[in-house]
């Protein structure tokens, strides 16, 4: 993990690899930004022509590398675009912020140190700058097959260069017990983010469900909290039709992780319920060609779900969390679950499966009634759980929905607020009658169009009455198949872990929206 520092040095006499400077998109050329004043000078307030000379304009995400003058202790000097200059005079919004440190650190990759002068005029701006350079900083270690995490733990191999080492932060106050907070939380955050993108980046062969299981019960130990593992005997025996019938045809075989932190003066009492595939073939309904090779990461909700309770753990904060990882391997073999099969779930209703690679809702409604047992004030799952919502939102941006129009709408705000692109969706109730089944309570297909819509309107079945429940499907924003970007890497992203660590820093709080 990029270790993070605050420094009240000034940027031109700390020592680093290199100094990140701020360059912002101006009406008659680039414009060095706020933070980068002592760099400036040491260029005979000229940096922004050289920038110029060099083909910047300070265009969001754009990076230009140059030696550095005289008078700075860092050799390199690196410029990030920021954009536009905010037509405001509120400085620069957290996300951009966030994203441009997120670009210098990738820029940064094997480097020791780098010396970041963006500009922070408050904590929030810190901490901005802060998680954004913590987040680009990722890189998963390939050499040991599941990066960094419990079981297979090691340095990250040199030969893929690396994360960048540290992160200074200049114009951080170290003494400041806000900013000092700030980055304490951005530094036990993204720690936690990167523990989900290293489990979403796993290949299958060594991550499986009894593997995932364990990964939860050592974290458990050592952050101290409980945790519950069922088995496929006590599944069978409680009656968890669902995620037995999405495991019986792997070798493979299920499991139900409960991983509970607790807070002594905790008022409000989360759980988040997490889809844990970690291999999705499509089942007896094989998937085609070309749409197999990233299923690794249909456990992305189960590794949000996990982060985001060590997270909370980390962070000490006053709710009570329980985390629900629903994991399965989804394979066809002579003792797969067959289209036109019904299962009888955990609960007692039936479901007549239509389509073995709509299982993600089967093995959640498990988890979510199971959850309900428990009366939390409120239930959030998470899944990468159809094509559909893609189709509807693309790849950055996940889709809400929600039993309660005033939930659905703080859990959008609360993702803006954390940093992830999300949009409220709707339960249309004329859908409903599409899961309607001649040999079972209800079909886990419907409609054809709208199919992302139809997902949350089964799984809305199995939410206990009174009980405030929200569905985030991250089908898009879960995996990245193409370049990094901000401070996003190629492949597992961990997606949602922000808007879920938000949530319960809000429930900590007593609000629920």
């Amino acid at each position: 993990m990029t270790a993070l520092t605050l420094s009240t040095s000034s940027a031109a006499a700390l020592r680093a690899d290199a100094v990140v400077v701020g360059v912002a998109k101006g009406a008659k050329g680039p414009v060095v930004v706020a933070g980068a004043e002592a760099v400036d000078k040491a260029f005979g307030g000229k940096l922004a022509a050289v920038l110029e000379t060099l083909g910047a304009t300070g265009a969001e995400g754009e990076v230009t590398k140059l030696p550095a003058a005289s008078g700075l202790k860092a050799p390199v000097v690196l410029a990030v675009g920021l954009g536009d200059i905010p037509a405001k005079d509120d400085g620069y919004d957290a996300e951009t912020l966030r994203r441009a440190a997120g670009v210098a650190s990738r820029a940064l990759s094997g480097s020791k140190k780098g010396a970041f002068a963006l500009p922070i005029e408050d904590v929030a701006a810190a901490a901005a700058v802060a998680e954004g350079a913590l987040l680009g900083a990722y890189t998963y270690d390939k050499s040991n097959g599941n990066g960094g995490s419990a079981k297979n733990a090691k340095d990250t191999d040199k030969k893929n260069n690396g994360p960048l080492a540290e992160v200074a932060l200049v114009g951080g106050k170290p003494r400041d017990k806000a900013y000092k907070a700030a980055a304490e939380r951005a530094s036990a955050l993204v720690e936690e983010i990167n523990r989900a993108r290293d489990l979403i980046n796993t290949p299958s062969n060594l991550l499986n469900p009894a593997d995932f299981a364990a990964e939860a019960v050592a974290a458990a130990k050592e952050h101290g909290l409980k945790t519950e593992v069922l088995d496929e005997k006590a599944l069978k025996k409680g009656g968890y039709g669902g995620i037995l019938g999405v495991g019986q045809g792997s070798d493979a075989p299920p499991r139900l992780v409960r991983i509970a932190y607790t807070h002594p003066k905790a008022e409000k009492t989360l759980a988040l319920v997490g889809k844990g595939i970690t291999y999705d073939s499509g089942g007896i309904s094989l998937k085609p060609a070309g749409h197999n090779e990233t299923m690794k990461c249909d456990m992305s909700g189960a590794a949000a779900v996990f982060a985001t309770v060590v997270a909370a753990a980390r962070l000490g904060l006053r709710v009570n969390l329980t985390g629900w990882l629903a994991l399965a391997e989804n394979m066809p073999s002579g003792s797969a679950t067959r289209p036109g099969d019904v299962l009888s779930m955990y609960g007692g209703k039936t479901v007549e499966v239509l389509n073995t690679d709509a299982e993600g809702r089967l093995v959640l409604a498990d988890a979510i009634t199971r959850a309900g047992e428990e009366k939390p004030d409120a239930i959030v799952d998470v899944a990468t759980l159809t094509g559909a919502m893609v189709l509807a939102l693309g790849n950055r941006t996940f889709g809400i929905m929600t039993n309660d129009e005033a939930f659905r709408t703080s859990l959008h705000e609360i993702a803006e607020e954390a940093g992830e692109q999300s949009w409220p969706m709707p339960l249309p109730t004329h859908l409903r009658k599409g899961i309607d089944s001649p040999v079972a309570d209800l079909a886990n297909m419907g409609e054809r169009m709208g199919g992302g819509l139809v997902a949350g309107i089964f799984l809305n079945e199995f939410v206990a009455d009174g009980i405030t429940w929200g569905h985030l499907d991250i089908a898009g924003p879960a995996f990245n198949e193409s370049g990094p970007f901000g401070y996003t890497p190629k492949g597992g992203t961990g997606a949602a872990v922000r808007t879920l660590v938000r949530l319960a820093e809000r429930a900590a709080d007593g609000d629920l929206g």
